[in-house]
């Protein structure tokens, strides 16, 4: 509410009043119109509160993320669309897309180096994610690092949260001299510095984000999967202090899980359990919630979860070839309703993330992915082991339908960050 100038509670003067009236008149008078502004003022300032409380309660009512609201969100320079929900919408041609090229970009990995990799067409680059009742905010490289001066941004999960991290260097990196910045590995950390902002955009690998036996960076193909119990320290310790933490985890509890209930990886004997990847997952999501209302300052830092990664290896699914996949599309998936991921897994996020006491965003991408079949790496990337024969004869069967070619729909999910993060 804007603040006014003057006096607003000061009676005027009693032009109407005679000199004649009798002093206890006057009295009188000003006593009654003291008690009528009092109660003004008063009953102004209850409705205003009425007002705030029911327009607060709509705006939550619109939020499809368990996000709570604080009255100045860290890194919030505005507002956003009130009550437009940016994930319902729909995508659109957009031929001043990609925001950058593949080959402009050094820190494209070569799981994501579609065109290189002899892709041959581009048409998944040329589209806009556009919301139903706003528009997305550009995304602005110098704002986007003003905004990050001193400060430390980290993404936390797996390999498609690293594609998200990488997408965003490549958004940043045209406006930063090539002797201003400088990328870093050591073990599940990589950090990447621009010098003159002294800003860190980070990535920790921690695919189940709790203690698991697929925590080594370059050695974690493992089918036996295996999460430790009570373990989210052990990770949570190298995200402390960072001033925007963006977590993912999905793709690694698609296939069977256990757990280690008592004692160590390390340990000889271990008392290990099955486990239904819903609870596994309600695990997960409970000890990070708690970390999280334990380590994060609401004051300083911003938290943020990308929900489920959608995968398209099935076609029938979507009503294609029975033995098909994401091989050879070049179109989306034209059923408004087709869901590229596991609804029950998304329960478990909006059910855990809304008990933090700590603001956690959660910026839905599984919906608004879910049709871009087009966009994956497929066949077009970098093969970490040499295709037998049987695998060159049929494609299909070596095809990536999890990981996304870049530039390309990651982008958008940087720019839905940006949005969150700068307009929420």
């Amino acid at each position: 509410m804007s603040k006014t100038t003057g006096d607003k509670s000061k009676p005027p003067p009693p032009s109407s009043v005679s000199r004649a009236t009798p002093l206890s008149q006057f009295l009188l008078l000003a006593f009654i119109f003291f008690i009528v502004v009092l109660y003004f003022i008063d009953f102004s300032w209850y409705l205003s509160r009425v007002v705030q409380n029911h327009e607060h309660n709509d705006t939550n009512q619109n939020i499809s993320a368990p996000e709570k609201r604080r009255e100045k969100l860290p890194f919030a320079i505005g507002e956003g669309n009130n009550g437009c929900d940016l994930f319902s919408g729909r995508w659109i041609r957009d031929y001043d897309r990609p925001l950058y090229e593949e080959w402009e970009c050094p820190y494209l990995e070569p799981q994501t180096t579609c065109l290189e990799h002899g892709r041959p067409e581009k048409d998944y680059q040329f589209w806009r994610w556009q919301p139903d009742g706003c528009s997305i905010p550009s995304f602005n490289a110098t704002l986007m690092l003003e905004g990050l001066r001193g400060k430390r941004m980290m993404f936390v999960g797996d390999s498609l949260n690293r594609g998200q991290f990488t997408s965003l260097l490549c958004l940043l990196q045209r406006i930063i001299p090539e002797h201003a910045r400088s990328m870093e590995n050591s073990g599940s950390l990589t950090v990447f510095t621009a010098k003159d902002y002294n800003a860190t955009i980070e990535f920790y690998w921690a695919p189940f984000l709790v203690e698991s036996n697929a925590d080594n960076p370059l050695k974690h193909r493992v089918s036996d999967r295996i999460i430790r119990n009570g373990s989210v320290h052990k990770h949570g310790q190298h995200w402390t202090g960072a001033d925007i933490l963006v977590f993912n985890s999905y793709i690694w509890w698609i296939s069977g899980l256990r757990i280690l209930l008592q004692g160590s990886f390390e340990d000889e004997v271990k008392e290990i359990a099955d486990i239904t990847r819903e609870d596994a997952y309600h695990i997960a999501m409970k000890s990070l919630v708690k970390w999280i209302d334990t380590n994060v300052d609401p004051e300083k830092t911003r938290v943020f979860f990308m929900s489920m990664s959608p995968t398209h290896q099935r076609s029938y699914k979507w009503g294609g070839d029975q033995y098909g996949n994401c091989y050879n599309e070049t179109s989306m998936i034209e059923d408004p309703t087709f869901f590229g991921a596991k609804k029950s897994l998304m329960q478990v996020i909006t059910e855990e993330l809304s008990k933090s006491t700590v603001p956690i965003t959660l910026i839905n991408i599984t919906q608004l992915s879910s049709p871009r079949k087009d966009a994956h790496t497929s066949i077009y990337k970098k093969q970490w082991v040499p295709l037998t024969e049987k695998q060159l004869a049929d494609p299909q069967s070596y095809a990536d339908c999890i990981h996304w070619c870049l530039p390309g729909i990651q982008d958008i999910w940087n720019e839905l960050l940006f949005s969150k993060l700068f307009y929420p």
